[in-house]
């Protein structure tokens, strides 16, 4: 691949698929700073690696997996442990708040879920991928996938049985 389509390739996987990526990160990592960093260090990754990129998977799935390390090797920093974050939904990048919950409960809930579960629920529901889309993202199997989604999905019935009503 030359130097141009590599440039081509970058440029329109960053117009496709920079914010979503921004805004997983930012839900990973409850800091819009850091995230932005590693939505960049997730880019700078994936133009380093075009050449094994595999065309018959998803470039979705394939750069949700390539953020999914970057934000793990973020929290696996000392600094990282060590600091307050905090995400409101008014910090995130565009889709930040629901136009349903306008409150910010339900992004607080998944937020409070254990990081396997949280990621699980934020690449199906908030980045509307496929469980198949899913489980190669996180890099499980498909039953993995929807065990976790499942799990997740009780564990928010739970804490938002009491805020959520149906008239």
């Amino acid at each position: 691949m030359t130097d141009t389509e590599r440039s081509a390739a970058l440029e329109h996987l960053m117009q496709a698929y920079g914010s979503g990526i921004k805004r997983f990160c930012t839900l990973q990592l409850k800091d819009p700073f850091q995230a932005e960093d590693a939505a960049q260090d997730t880019f700078v990754k994936a133009w380093k690696a075009l050449d094994t990129f595999r065309k018959e998977g998803s470039e979705k799935a394939w750069l949700i997996r390539i953020a999914v390390n970057v934000c793990r090797d973020y929290q696996r920093t000392g600094w990282f442990r060590h600091t307050e974050r905090r995400v409101t939904p008014d910090s995130l990048p565009e889709q930040g708040q629901d136009a349903h919950f306008p409150d910010g409960e339900v992004s607080r809930a998944v937020g409070a879920l254990p990081q396997k579960l949280r990621m699980t629920v934020l690449l199906r529901y908030y980045e509307a991928m496929t469980i198949g889309e899913t489980a190669d993202a996180l890099g499980v199997s498909h039953a993995t996938a929807k065990r976790q989604l499942k799990k997740a999905n009780e564990i928010l019935r739970r804490k938002l049985e009491g805020w959520y009503y149906d008239d």
